[in-house]
């Protein structure tokens, strides 16, 4: 067995993968944990991420092609079928990653964390693949079940999307889950423009371009955009294209009282600071059921300059009804905890923690948040509904469900650009991971008669 096998890259990704196999951790804050446990270089900690999120993103078509070179053994342990798939996940889609470097490594590990037989056993698996190839999808005669493993989906998962926006967007929309995410920022364009913005990253010797979806956007290509000057002085901060447009649809004016009724982190409540003026009495309230939650939108208020007109409250948001008095507020947002779908192709475990209970449980909480907040809302104001998920039960169904039982509001329609008008329905904006290779959102907005 070679030395430090327990320190290369390839074992701290399986080691990341079993945490989350057994649903003990989260693939985004878990990877930041390890990054800075193992000290990994840059260029290491962009291999873990990658083969982290590459397999988690396509595990049920691994398992699957796996599935026949391991279906006579006694018995495999689950590490072990991990190591199989983390291995695969190179041999098939990394091309820049020698076969015999994945081969030998996924031996030596195999040994490390077992024996020389399941070193064996590993090399035997992988090198069966290697020579016949993986078994063809066409194999699976049950056409859900085909299409599931394709764009490795659940299978209940992927029957609720065909049944809603058919099987081409299905696959669309998995298929478009295996490309990595961008990562996009918000400008503070009172204090700098876009433009301004493209000309510093360049000179800072990072890739960057203008977002067609949010007019505050840019999306960096390359290089670590954290570490740029302009980060540091809070004059941009990381937020996806789809979220920088929930501001924006409150229709915010200098004086307004704004509620942010969930809050954390506080990505859409420094945004909403910005449209806000001390001086005429402007100011976003935001809450968050946790104290640590809310020391973070603290936090952030301080590094993007906005602490003059935030408030935080730590505060469960099914409590505002009794925590403020009627109409206080001119604009309330509800950014509601919500199945999360959206957010698959940046957290690509959340596809195999849901339950389809889920769609049940979840609408409750949201309905009854929607309707503490209404009262504290001021005749004539708007009341914005919003999530990181596309699933109708969470969204169009909710708004259905508040307006039933509220006849003094109304939905009027989101104000959004040309280029994502077409995700408008019924006065309602829901974009799909797909159509933008953003995250999957929904936005509504409401008015109090």
């Amino acid at each position: 067995m070679k030395k430090n096998t327990k320190k290369t890259v390839r074992y701290v990704a399986l080691r990341a993968l079993e945490r989350i196999d057994q649903g003990g951790a989260y693939s985004n804050l878990l990877l930041r944990e390890l990054i800075e446990k193992s000290r990994l270089s840059d260029k290491d900690s962009r291999l873990l991420t990658e083969l982290v999120y590459g397999t988690l993103s396509r595990q049920r078509l691994l398992a699957f092609y796996i599935q026949p070179s391991i279906v006579k053994a006694k018995k495999v342990d689950d590490w072990v079928k991990l190591l199989l798939e983390l291995s695969l996940y190179q041999l098939l889609y990394l091309d820049k990653v020698p076969s015999h470097a994945v081969l030998n490594e996924a031996v030596e590990i195999a040994k490390a964390r077992g024996n020389e037989g399941i070193g064996k056993f590993v090399n035997g698996v992988l090198r069966n693949i290697q020579r016949q190839g993986v078994p063809s999808l066409e194999t699976i005669k049950d056409p859900i079940e085909r299409l599931s493993r394709e764009i490795s989906l659940p299978k209940f998962l992927t029957k609720k999307l065909v049944a809603e926006i058919g099987e081409e967007e299905t696959r669309k929309l998995g298929l478009s889950l295996f490309e990595p995410s961008h990562i996009s920022c918000r400008v503070d364009t009172r204090k700098i423009t876009r433009e301004k913005v493209l000309e510093i990253l360049e000179e800072e010797g990072i890739e960057a371009r203008k977002s067609e979806v949010s007019p505050y956007g840019i999306i960096a290509d390359r290089g670590y955009i954290a570490g740029s000057s302009l980060f540091t002085y809070g004059l941009i901060t990381i937020q996806d294209e789809s979220s920088m447009l929930v501001a924006p649809a409150l229709q915010i004016e200098a004086d307004h009282k704004v509620l942010d009724a969930c809050a954390a982190p506080g990505g859409k409540t420094t945004h909403i600071a910005t449209f806000l003026d001390p001086a005429v009495g402007g100011k976003v309230t935001a809450l968050d059921i946790h104290a640590h939650k809310t020391a973070l939108i603290e936090e952030n208020a301080k590094r993007l300059q906005v602490v003059d007109v935030v408030e935080t409250r730590t505060l469960d948001a099914r409590e505002a009804g009794t925590a403020f008095a009627e109409e206080s507020f001119d604009r309330i947002l509800v950014d509601a905890p919500c199945s999360g779908m959206g957010l698959m192709r940046r957290k690509p475990d959340i596809r195999y923690n849901k339950k389809p209970e889920d769609f049940q449980k979840l609408p409750v909480i949201q309905l009854d948040i929607l309707e503490s907040v209404a009262p504290a809302l001021k005749p004539g104001g708007l009341l914005v509904y919003s999530t990181c998920t596309f699933a109708p039960e969470e969204n169009q169904e909710v708004v259905a469900a508040f307006l039933e039982r509220h006849s003094d509001f109304s939905l009027v329609e989101v104000p959004v650009g040309n280029v994502v008008q077409s995700s408008i329905e019924k006065n309602m904006l829901t974009i799909y991971p797909q159509q933008y290779m953003t995250d999957g959102f929904f936005i509504s907005c409401l008015r109090k008669k």
